[in-house]
């Protein structure tokens, strides 16, 4: 597979062309960003982390029957995936309070939400990715009554595989968000990735943070335990 032009740059991947129109090459990077960009710090190894971390996981979820975007790895900080025309909306679930949830509605973090909440944000750095509902998406188009049922219905497929998952590894899977794009076959797939700096992860008997959550909030140790986390599920950052 040849690596050709820089297609898109975002906050900590870019996304490359290839040989094959429906293939791209996700590098990721060792930057990482918070506050909507405002602070951004180089960390090293972040990138091999989150690229094998992201492939584990994404591995785990097309076996569970959750079609993805991903293929296969080819370097440390490369991934193989198919080209998909991504959908401007982020799906959120939270099984505990944390994050922005705590904050809008004044309740207090690590209630834990039974049943888990679902929200949908417009996906748009400049307006701070608002919060948008099903009625917002089909004035505007942003997707079709079908493709919504589908994003939410593999939305909560996932947080049944992974919630298990890190729950066996002795983690408590608090909240994710995920994007989600068309394929050239019609068909919605998993895109973006599922790492520790799009999701919450908290050991489950001192709930400490092994996520984002220790760079927006200074705590140290970032990538440190992002490794904790993997290393718990099986994964080897060093093969």
């Amino acid at each position: 597979m040849e690596k050709r032009e820089e297609l898109y740059s975002g906050k900590a991947k870019s996304v490359y062309k290839t040989d094959d129109p429906d293939r791209y090459i996700l590098n990721f990077r060792n930057d990482t960003s918070a506050f909507d960009g405002l602070r951004v710090e180089q960390l090293d190894r972040k990138g091999m982390v989150n690229n094998k971390f992201n492939a584990f996981i994404m591995n785990a979820l097309q076996a569970a029957g959750v079609p993805t975007h991903f293929e296969k790895l080819l370097s440390d900080n490369d991934a193989l995936v198919k080209k998909l025309d991504m959908l401007p909306i982020e799906c959120v679930v939270r099984n505990i309070a944390a994050g922005s949830i705590v904050k809008r509605l004044g309740v207090e973090e690590g209630k834990e939400l039974n049943p888990p909440t679902f929200e949908m944000f417009l996906k748009n750095d400049e307006l701070h990715d608002p919060m948008i509902n099903e009625y917002h998406i089909r004035s505007f188009g942003w997707a079709n009554d079908a493709q919504l049922d589908r994003m939410k219905e593999l939305t909560f497929k996932v947080n049944d595989v992974l919630k298990a998952m890190f729950a066996d590894a002795g983690m408590l899977l608090v909240d994710y968000k995920l994007e989600f794009g068309v394929f050239s076959d019609g068909e919605i797939h998993l895109g973006d990735e599922f790492s520790p700096d799009g999701c919450r992860l908290w050991d489950a008997d001192t709930r400490e943070k092994l996520d984002k959550d220790r760079f927006r909030q200074g705590l140290g140790n970032v990538v440190e335990s992002y490794e904790i986390v993997g290393r718990r599920l099986g994964i080897d950052f060093d093969a």
